[in-house]
Order: structure tokens, then sequence, then C-alpha cells
């Protein structure tokens, strides 16, 4: 029986396209779980697909990677889980599994990779389906509205913990307070380091939330005092790590001339075009330039296990919870940068 539900989707390629419409319902296929989405998180990616600026988008689907909800019904030759559970779910819906990146763990770069929200059917939905091995279950004392942000966490646990060489006494530096900012700031606390946030002048109010989720200092871009007061909070010799998320040009330049010698500069942020970067300073300071891209199992558990030993907090960073019916209002105020993350709620 063709069961219908009404779901977020992109229904053609350029701008726009993006609509609340009626669609099937779907049936978890051999290996896959049916999720009653309970809460779902608007990311900057939801926003290019809307303006048709991100080429992977395969129309028609439906929108939405950060998502949280309870098992419903088990496909074919799944074990291990129960009907009620609460889970969270990676946003990478496939891989080949066979390549040298998935062989070692690192599916992030599987050439194959497809994302649920732009490849697959997303969560901007009351029902999605999702291989069993993506799913997490979500420790008791977290809510629905955190486990919608487990997926920016596990960027930030990737960037953190797999991806630099931050441990513990170092000094980190995270550039651009946002959402993913915050969540690296705090992960790099976890890890046992002295964090220093830097935004914008517009970002005041986002770094005074910074200091309340652990930041040690907060910079504002721009200010001529900042390189003094790096060299005071670090001895002189610049942080180790520095974690570029804003994907301002700028910023990155700044991450680099700001990082110690031998020191590491990982970049989060995505800039979607090309920057001059002076790399004689790369050579001759030796600092490591590191790219970070999204997250991969390990990730995941890492954020897991920070959630269930309590060393992260994620409500703060929820601006607003919207009903899937009123899914312009959280794209408007994403795209304004009012807020830090909204979440979507199905009725169901």
């Amino acid at each position: 029986m063709d069961v219908r539900m009404k779901a977020l989707r992109k229904l053609a390629p350029g701008p726009g396209n993006v609509e609340l419409v009626e669609t099937q319902e779907p049936k978890p296929r051999e290996g896959e779980v049916l999720i009653r989405v309970r809460a779902a998180g608007v990311c900057g990616t939801d926003l290019h697909i809307f303006h048709g600026l991100f080429p992977k988008v395969r129309p028609p689907v439906t929108l939405g990677h950060e998502f949280c909800g309870e098992v419903l019904e088990l496909g074919a030759g799944v074990k291990g889980w129960g009907l009620g559970e609460r889970v969270t779910v990676e946003s990478a819906a496939g891989f080949c599994g066979d390549c040298f990146h998935c062989l070692e763990g690192q599916t992030q770069r599987c050439e194959e990779r497809l994302a649920f929200g732009y490849a697959r059917d997303g969560g901007f939905a009351p029902l999605a389906v999702a291989r069993a091995d993506a799913l997490h279950r979500l420790p008791e004392h977290v809510s629905f509205q955190e486990g919608a942000l487990c997926e920016p966490l596990a960027c930030a646990t990737h960037a953190v913990l797999e991806r630099s060489s931050l441990d513990l006494g170092h000094t980190a530096l995270v550039a651009g307070p946002g959402p993913i900012g915050l969540l690296v700031a705090q992960v790099a606390k976890a890890a046992g380091a002295l964090v220093i946030l830097v935004g914008a002048a517009s970002d005041r109010e986002r770094l005074q939330m910074g200091l309340g989720l652990g930041a040690r200092h907060c910079l504002v871009a721009g200010d001529p005092e900042n390189q003094e007061i790096l060299k005071e909070l670090t001895k002189g010799k610049g942080v180790d790590v520095a974690f570029e998320c804003s994907g301002s040009v700028s910023s990155v330049s700044s991450c680099v001339e700001w990082v110690r010698k031998g020191g590491q500069v990982v970049q989060v942020g995505l800039l979607g075009k090309e920057a001059n970067l002076d790399l004689d300073q790369l050579t001759y300071r030796e600092v490591e330039l590191k790219g970070c891209f999204a997250h991969n199992h390990g990730s995941w558990r890492k954020a897991i296990e920070l959630l269930q030993r309590r060393e992260v907090e994620l409500l703060p960073l929820v601006s607003g919870i919207y009903p899937l019916e009123q899914w312009r209002e959280p794209f408007a105020l994403s795209e304004r940068h009012q807020g830090l993350k909204y979440l979507l709620k199905s009725g169901a």
C-alpha cells in the first residue's frame, strides 16, 4: 500500500525548488532501519542546496543530514537493535567499503561516499531509513534536541581528536565562533587544552557564549593588540594548534601567523573560493596545514563518548525549534546569521 507523508524536498536543480510535498513513506530494506525522526538540524549545506550552490545534490531528494529519532521498524537481517530505541544517525548514507580509504576507516574520503539530504532522502520528514551500522544509541540523559546536533559534534571530534595533534596542556586557537567553532572549542577543552576563541566584532555575543562553554580567552579579529595578547598567553611561542572554522581567507592567514613554529593549522571551514597564502611561512616555520572534512565512524563514537561523560554542552547552541511546516523561518534566520542552530520537528 502506498502510504504518504509530507517531507521537505529539493524537487529540481537550480535556485529554490524546495517545497514541503507529499512523498511515499520509506520502507527499510535488508540491513536498514526505519526511524521516526524526532529532531533535525538546519545546516549551512541545506542553505547551499536551497540556493542551487551544491553540485552533488540529486533531486528529487528529501533534505536534512543532521537528525535523530526512535527505531520504528527493522529491515531483514538487522540484529542488535530494538523497537523504540533512541538513536542518532551518521550522515553518510553509503560508501563503497572496499577502497583504500574505507579499509583504513576513513570513509569520509571514499569517492563513492553518499550522504543524507542530497544523495539519499534525509531527515526533514516524519520518517527516514538508514543503515543499521550508521546508528548510535543516545545516552539516557541526552535529549532529541542534543541528538540532532551529534553530526556537527562528530565534525568537531574529527577535527580535534583525529586531524590534530592537540594534547593535554597545549594551547588551541579556534577561529570562528559559529556552531562548529563552538563545538571544536569544547572538544579541545575536553582534550585538556587552553582554548582561545577568535571572532569578528559582530560575533561578540557568540564569543561570550564561548567563554561560558569553556574558552579561556576571546579575541576580536583585527584588534592590533591580538599579537601581543597571544604572545603573553603562549609565553611568546604562539599557539600549538589553530582550528580555522570560519571559512574566511584572512582568518586562514591569521591562523598561520599565530601558530607556533612546528605547530598545526587545521582547516575546518570551507572558503568557497581560492585563497592566496604565503607558503614560505609554512616552510620557514615548519607549520603543518591540514584539511579536515566531515567525519567517520570513529568520530561518531568519540562524540557519543563525550556526551556520555557530559564533557560537552549542546543545548546552548539551539536557538529555536520549528515545525516542519514552518521551515522557511529557520532557513531565513540561518541565512541572516541570527542565532546558531535551528531544529525542525515533524508533527508525526
